[in-house]
């Protein structure tokens, strides 16, 4: 668990770094561009609906909830190209899109919920790969997955909700660093200067 002092240390570093990609003029051009942003934020939510479409057939398989009759292996390996082309261009658009407004985005409680939801969803999904493997010799043909991978599917699926609200509320100001926040707030945020200022 970080202290009070290296969260501010983090938090400085972060936005450290967020005013340093800022002062790129591509960043400004990107963010400023009347079709150019537009594009690339509308390729991020279409890579987004192909990547969350496949892994949601995926653990649904998993949950006895879709195709009890399709072994498990079939669907996984059928939809597993498809499923990480969508999450490698998703990916990539969505640092496209941070880089052009690097400095609300660090300062965003939503953004930073994403990241964390982001983290837990990818080991979740090692794991979830991992004991798939495994054990798929066992139950592949069967309709119900054992436990284990059915808690794993839950998961998944949650935390790809997560990501999606918390990305989707990174458009709202509602907790920008300009506001009249609680000092908790400031701090979750990275709201380094305010936080300055009431010292």
């Amino acid at each position: 668990m970080l202290t009070g002092g290296s969260s501010a240390i983090l938090n400085e570093l972060l936005l450290d770094l967020a005013r340093y990609l800022d002062s790129f003029e591509w960043s400004t051009a990107l963010h400023e561009s009347y079709y150019m942003y537009p594009w690339i934020e509308t390729t991020h939510v279409l890579t987004l609906m192909v990547f969350l479409g496949m892994l949601c057939i995926i653990d649904l398989r998993m949950l006895s909830l879709a195709f009890k009759d399709t072994p498990a292996s079939v669907i996984a390996e059928r939809l597993d190209k498809p499923m990480m082309i969508g999450f490698a261009v998703m990916v990539i658009t969505g640092f496209i899109l941070y880089f052009a407004i690097p400095v609300r985005t660090t300062q965003s409680i939503w953004f930073r919920i994403k990241v964390v939801l982001l983290i837990a969803a990818g080991i979740n999904a090692l794991l979830f790969r991992n004991r798939m493997r495994e054990s798929v010799h066992t139950w592949d043909t069967a309709a119900r997955a054992p436990k284990r991978i059915r808690v794993g599917a839950m998961l998944s699926l949650g935390f790809w909700a997560g990501v999606v609200v918390t990305g989707r509320t990174i458009a709202y100001d509602w907790y920008d660093c300009h506001k009249e926040l609680p000092n908790f707030m400031y701090w979750a945020a990275g709201c380094v200067d305010e936080l300055a200022a009431l010292q």
